[in-house]
């Protein structure tokens, strides 16, 4: 027997170009099956009332949250993905920072299971192969060039599940590493690099498509020296932004949306502590705190690098749109849509017919009510 399809009616729901208001969406099974505009008259309708409903949210860089992080091991994974699903995050990657080759291999390893059980999306490697002097909260001493070899044997560790890799491509072998990851199907990110525009504009001719955490642990624009944040603004590439109102000034926030119409990605880089308390913590080999809800270097000061964030994909849209402006259907396509065309993952990001039915339902304050992944309520 086909499965019974439901009609869910809203005040609004985000369509990929436009917001219905009114509007449905019909579910069967684990799939959308069409959308619409108008107030149905008969049938089997779930009315979600004065709410917004849009796509389930794509996070392709976050490390961890309530309390755990990506180790490797099915618990914390679990925790990771428990945490930000009932924040509206639907699908994501698993971001790994800067190790040594044997643990990362082992953590690859154990997390490309997970990708294939359906709890992750993928795997993103931040790291070894970053600049020293845009290191951030990654260990200096772990940093390492990519070498063929060394890329390679963590690529095969994950058995095709590294769907990212953020690299300083002004290292030793670098533009050659942007080549061998484009070639194997893994989107090459340019990241904590302290490149200048020419050395960044020949990583995206040879492959680079994003600019990771945007601003953040890059070489900053200025008007005789663009840097790497110059060539990202330029490119026809997508750019990563941290919407938590301490990577990035609300005007800037907007300011990049306004440059790049379609390619901002909304990313939390989400740490343990994100959906959780401040106190002390972890991320990868290095100790931060998170004081007053933000992440740092742990380094005896209070002023420490920063270390990821206590991001949720939802306040990242709330802070967006509120904050700084930006329309709700940008906010949602670049926590949605844009993070899943660049994953390549076409059976998430946007609630049209035949794709997962993912969703979800936003209070009048952009708070997350309710949250379905794959036809099902999970909170």
């Amino acid at each position: 027997m086909p499965p019974t399809t439901t009609r869910l009616t809203a005040a609004r729901v985000v369509a990929p170009s436009h917001v219905l208001a009114p509007g449905w969406v019909d579910v069967a099974g684990d799939r959308v099956v069409a959308v619409g505009e108008g107030t149905p008259a008969t049938g089997d309708v779930q009315d979600l009332g004065d709410v917004t409903v849009v796509p389930g949210f794509v996070d392709m860089h976050v490390h961890g949250g309530g309390g755990a992080s990506f180790d490797g091991t099915a618990e914390s994974a679990a925790v990771v993905a428990a945490t930000h699903l009932a924040h509206g995050t639907t699908s994501m990657l698993a971001s790994l920072v800067t190790d040594t080759y044997d643990a990362l291999a082992q953590a690859v390893g154990e997390l490309s299971l997970l990708v294939a059980d359906g709890l992750l999306a993928g795997v993103h490697l931040e790291g070894p192969w970053l600049s020293p002097r845009q290191a951030g909260a990654h260990r200096p001493g772990l940093l390492a060039e990519p070498e063929p070899a060394a890329l390679d044997a963590l690529l095969s560790a994950g058995d095709g599940t590294v769907r990212m890799v953020t690299l300083a491509p002004e290292l030793s072998g670098g533009i050659e590493a942007v080549r061998l990851l484009a070639a194997a199907g893994v989107v090459p990110a340019v990241g904590h690099t302290d490149a200048p525009y020419d050395v960044v504009r020949d990583a995206i001719d040879a492959g680079a498509s994003v600019g990771t955490h945007l601003f953040n642990a890059m070489s900053g624009l200025h008007h005789r020296e663009p840097g790497a944040v110059g060539a990202l603004l330029e490119a026809p590439v997508d750019a990563e932004v941290v919407a938590d109102g301490v990577h990035l000034h609300p005007a800037v926030l907007r300011t990049v949306f306004a440059a790049k119409p379609g390619r901002c990605v909304l990313v939390t880089d989400a740490m343990a502590a994100a959906g959780a308390e401040d106190g002390d913590y972890r991320l990868g080999p290095m100790p931060i705190e998170v004081r007053d809800g933000v992440a740092r270097l742990a380094d005896g000061t209070g002023r420490g690098a920063i270390a990821g964030s206590t991001l949720t994909m939802d306040a990242a849209v709330r802070h967006a749109v509120r904050d700084a402006g930006v329309p709700l259907l940008d906010a949602v396509h670049a926590a949605s849509t844009a993070p899943a065309r660049v994953l390549g993952l076409g059976d998430v990001g946007a609630l049209t017919p035949g794709r997962r039915a993912d969703l979800v339902v936003l209070g009048a304050r952009l708070e997350v009510v309710r949250v379905m992944r794959a036809g099902t309520w999970v909170g």
